[in-house]
């Protein structure tokens, strides 16, 4: 099912350090992450993040949340630009698996958890990726590589305390700076209906719930539809299982966001 915000109607259910590529890093902007947001990102530790292709990507979307990993590689086929960041990095597998428009896409890496930025920067190397530790709920300031043409947010908006719409909406203004005028941003997120899959899916997010390793029980779509509408010219939303993909395009200026 998909939603255009040409045409509004409801949706219904069914990372502070910046390292560059000459090796040198530099300070980023201060902030101070909540206890859950720094609950959220300390999971991934190396051991999970070794596991994380497997576990994740092989076994939980495609038997749990009913979004095969497949279908979400199909954003980066079809969005990821030669001047690209990616926000909630994982382990790198969908960068690494993208088809680029070209053969060395500039790409930045953003990410709360140094172990999940060191993990990607490695799986890329042959890009030569940038990254930096930031708070993506809190303004990036500058990011070596910007503006950017593409940004890609998979799988962070359900790991980010607070309702949908206001913490897609701190994202959302949050990079807006570092966006070029025509850019696009992709993504997706298990919504709060992912636990009606199965009873297997529904136990497994009241446990990531109760660690803080999600906060997404009051996840809908309606929500990320209001944000995204709000920061983008035009976007579309597809429900797959208990995932919500997302593509938007051309955002605000920032004084309208």
């Amino acid at each position: 099912m998909r939603t255009d915000s040409t045409r509004a109607r409801p949706v219904g259910e069914t990372l502070r350090m910046t390292s560059v590529t000459d090796g040198n890093t530099a300070g980023g902007p201060e902030s101070g992450p909540s206890a859950d947001v720094l609950a959220g990102q300390a999971a991934y530790n190396r051991w999970v993040l070794a596991a994380y292709d497997i576990g994740v990507l092989g076994i939980s979307n495609r038997f749990l949340w009913r979004c095969p990993t497949p279908r979400l590689r199909r954003l980066y086929d079809a969005h990821a630009s030669d001047r690209h960041l990616d926000i909630g990095v994982g382990t790198g597998y969908y960068l690494d698996k993208a088809r680029w428009p070209t053969p060395n896409p500039a790409v930045t890496l953003v990410d709360l958890n140094q172990n999940a930025l060191r993990t990607a920067a490695a799986r890329i190397s042959r890009y030569a990726p940038r990254t930096a530790v930031r708070n993506a709920l809190e303004p990036v300031g500058e990011l070596p590589g910007a503006p950017f043409d593409s940004v890609g947010v998979n799988y962070l908006l359900h790991c980010m305390p607070g309702e949908l719409a206001t913490k897609t909406g701190q994202l959302l203004t949050a990079i807006r700076p570092a966006l070029a005028p025509q850019a696009v941003l992709f993504g997706s997120t298990i919504l709060a209906a992912a636990a009606r899959q199965s009873a297997a899916a529904g136990a497994l997010m009241r446990l990531y719930n109760r660690k803080g390793i999600f906060h997404n029980l009051d996840d809908h779509a309606e929500a990320l539809d209001r944000a995204l509408g709000a920061a983008f010219a035009k976007h579309q939303i597809e429900l797959i299982g208990g995932v919500a993909t997302f593509v938007a395009f051309n955002p605000n200026p920032p004084d309208q966001t």
